[in-house]
């Protein structure tokens, strides 16, 4: 599964670098994708929008075993 979710955030990736953000996958357990928002994503007072009307609705939709998405620092 972890080689699933990082083929639907390497397809992400563009879109976030190209308003200055990126993401990057720090561990899959269960169904818990826990993910790390850098650059412009990492400060942004919409990231938690991006992170589950974004990030979590691809993932789930591309890789139906996941459960959810969560930001950690």
């Amino acid at each position: 599964m972890k080689e699933s979710v990082q083929a639907v955030i390497d397809k992400i990736r563009p879109m976030l670098q190209g308003d200055g953000g990126d993401v990057e996958l720090v561990a899959v357990e269960g169904g818990v994708v826990k993910v790390r928002l850098q650059g412009a994503c990492g400060g942004c007072p919409m990231s938690q929008m991006t992170l589950k009307n974004g990030i979590e609705k691809y993932m789930k939709k591309e890789v139906p075993e996941v459960d959810r998405v969560e930001s950690i620092d």
